[in-house]
Formats: structure tokens, C-alpha cells, sequence
């Protein structure tokens, strides 16, 4: 008689046998639930459980293949403008949107957080941002470039015309405040573009000297390398105002400059000093800080978020 143990399977159970294998070894979907486990998480996690390794995995990746569009809000704007900025700030803010100023040179920097925290609720992701970087004018680049930088005379003249539009008459409380500090005359304009005109004229010529007069202005004497040459005496203002926008597309910052000069052996050089220039940008980084928060409606912060 055959021994049972030993008698060859029928069709039907070899086709058992392969089903129970595959259902051993294929992973199983289960839901976990994430109640006492914080603020934060959906109330189940959809894991696969694979019997094979007996270890459990995540399907948020299988998950996100699939996802015909953004589960949230994210990224960062870039703007180049405050009118820009203000205008994107107002079309993705809510009730809980913040702006940041990072006020301090050499980067200052807007920040709108859209998706920022508030006390008494939730954390929120605070990956949705809008940058701006206040991009500099070129011709602020220029000025602050040449800062303090000694110039032959026929570039410190070209300079000057090159750059007579951003040249400003100084206001009455501007003069009361300058020229006491400095000890010096305000120049209008006008008179600066004279002053390039005049050296222009004498560029190939020596400097004799160079005197105060009592009045706190300041003379240079040129004279032509032949010995009858006349003296030609020429006033040289103290300071002057440069008025440009810093900030690509924004308002007029106003900087008093000092004019000033060194003569060596019967040659002259020239340069200018912005003074306390990244004090009047820092001012008008503050000024559009508030700007945009009073023109969005939203609470402005001095400094910078979390990264």
C-alpha cells in the first residue's frame, strides 16, 4: 500500500502550496494610529509591512509619485523690487504671515514667512517664503566703489560730470548740520560741475599751493611749467550732497560727501568720502520694512527668520 506521506500532489495542490507561498511573502498594507503622539501628524500612517524582513516601511514616496499637485505651499520668491515685494506678499499672505528686515550692511534683506507660526496654535512649515535683497543702482555702485579712493585729476573730473545728475543742493537743516560738523561749505551742484570744467583745464598743469581762507574755503593755485606763467587760483568746496536711489527702482537716498585732496611734488590727487553711508541705508531699509508692513497689513520683525 503507497505511504500517503510519500503520494505526488495533485494539480490543485501544487497551485495551494504556490498561493501560500506568494501570500507569505508579499507585504501587507496596515494602518497606524498616531493618537498621544503630538501635534503634527493625520490621526492614521499607512505603512506596508513586509513579511519577509518582518520590518515595517513607509509608502510616502509610492505615495508622492502619484500626487497630481503640491500637498502645501513652498519655496522662494525672488523679487527686485519694494513694489514687487509688497505685491506678492499681499496676493499668498493670511492671518499668520509675518515680515522680517535684515536692516545691517553689506546684505540687507526683506523676508515675508507666508506660512509662519503662531502661539496658541500648531507649528506650521514656514517654507514658504518671498525674498528681497534691495539690489544696488549701478550708479550707487559707482559712488561707493570710488569711496575714499585717490583719482588722478582728469578721471576725479570725468567723474564728476559723469555723475552730475546725482548731485543735489543741500536743504536748509541739511546745511545747518554739515557744515558746522565739518567746518566746511556746502557746494551747490553748479559749482562741483565748475570745479570739473576747471580742472579739466588744468589737468597738464602744477599746483603751487594749496591755502584756507578764513571764510573755511579752500584754494588751489596752478601754474604752467614756463617761468611766466600766471597763477590760476581755483576754490575748492568743502563738501557736497550726492541724492541717488540705492535700491533698483526706490527712493533717493541723500548722503553728505567730503571733498578732499593731497598735493605731492606739484601733483594732485582727488578723492571723496560718503559720510556714513551705510547709516542712511540702513535707515531706508528700515523705512521700506515699515513700508511694507503698513501697506500689508502684516507684523514686521528686525532680523531674520529660522532657517
Amino acid at each position: 500500500m503507497p505511504d500517503p506521506e510519500k503520494a505526488p500532489l495533485d494539480a490543485h495542490g501544487i497551485e495551494l502550496i504556490k498561493a501560500l507561498a506568494t501570500e507569505a511573502a508579499a507585504a501587507s498594507t496596515v494602518s497606524i494610529t498616531t493618537g498621544g503622539l503630538g501635534a503634527g501628524l493625520p490621526s492614521t500612517l499607512p505603512l506596508a509591512f513586509d513579511r519577509k524582513s518582518q520590518a515595517f516601511k513607509s509608502l510616502k514616496a509610492l505615495i508622492e509619485e502619484y500626487r497630481q499637485a503640491p500637498d502645501r505651499r513652498k519655496g522662494t520668491a525672488t523679487v527686485e523690487t519694494l513694489a514687487s515685494f509688497i505685491a506678492l506678499v499681499d496676493r499668498h499672505k493670511d492671518e499668520n504671515s509675518v515680515l522680517f528686515g535684515k536692516t545691517v550692511w553689506p546684505d540687507p534683506k526683506l523676508t515675508a514667512v507666508l506660512d509662519y507660526d503662531k502661539e496658541g496654535v500648531p507649528a506650521r512649515n514656514r517654507s514658504h517664503r518671498i525674498v528681497y535683497a534691495f539690489p544696488l543702482t549701478e550708479e550707487f555702485k559707482a559712488w561707493v566703489n570710488g569711496n575714499a579712493k585717490p583719482m588722478e585729476q582728469d578721471l576725479f573730473a570725468a567723474f564728476l560730470e559723469e555723475h552730475a545728475a546725482e548731485l543735489a543742493a543741500p536743504s536748509d537743516g541739511e546745511r545747518s548740520t554739515y557744515e558746522p560738523l565739518f567746518k566746511e561749505k556746502f557746494a551747490t551742484p553748479s559749482e562741483l560741475i565748475a570745479l570739473s570744467r576747471h580742472l579739466e583745464v588744468f589737468v597738464s598743469a602744477r599746483v603751487k599751493q594749496g591755502i584756507r581762507l578764513q571764510t573755511g574755503e579752500r584754494t588751489i593755485e596752478f601754474s604752467e611749467e614756463h617761468k611766466d606763467a600766471k597763477g590760476e587760483v581755483v576754490t575748492i568746496p568743502g563738501i557736497f550732497m550726492v541724492s541717488l536711489p540705492a535700491f533698483v527702482d526706490g527712493a533717493a537716498v541723500r548722503i553728505p560727501t567730503r571733498l578732499r585732496y593731497r598735493i605731492v611734488s606739484g601733483d594732485v590727487k582727488w578723492f571723496y568720502q560718503l559720510y556714513r553711508w551705510e547709516f542712511f541705508l540702513r535707515e531706508q531699509v528700515g523705512h521700506d520694512l515699515k513700508q511694507a508692513a503698513s501697506e500689508t497689513g502684516l507684523p514686521a520683525f528686525e532680523g531674520a527668520p529660522e532657517a
